[in-house]
């Protein structure tokens, strides 16, 4: 059986930002873990690419369960990238707004966010 991948985005819930910046704070979460994901496993990386880039955006209800997640996907050894907000637009500089996890075996991110509700 082929190894399924996946990339997962979970952006905050608590945050009462606009729709175009929650877009926004996931595709620079999607491209940051995806760029780390490239340089550290490239035949993985591009396998990925071959099956769709699927990608999964989830939320976590706030900062402490957002930075739980991240460390558990560095934990795992999961190619990832924590999102702080440059503030030019509607919330503080260095505000965490997002966090993407992978591409990487869809297996091995369940284990950091199996549990999380899809963002709806």
């Amino acid at each position: 059986m082929k190894m399924e991948y996946k990339q997962v985005i979970v952006l905050r819930e608590d945050l009462k930002i606009s729709i175009g910046k929650m877009i926004a704070q996931a595709c620079h979460a999607s491209l940051e873990a995806s760029e780390k994901a490239r340089a550290g496993n490239p035949a993985a990386w591009n396998e990925w690419r071959m099956q769709g880039a699927k990608k999964v955006v989830l939320k976590a209800r706030d900062l402490r369960h957002l930075i739980e997640l991240y460390r558990k996907a560095v934990e795992l050894d999961l190619p990832c990238a924590l999102i702080r907000d440059m503030g030019l637009t509607e919330v503080p500089p260095g505000t965490v707004t997002a966090l993407g996890i992978g591409p990487a075996e869809s297996s091995r991110i369940d284990k950091v966010t199996g549990n999380l509700p899809l963002l709806k």
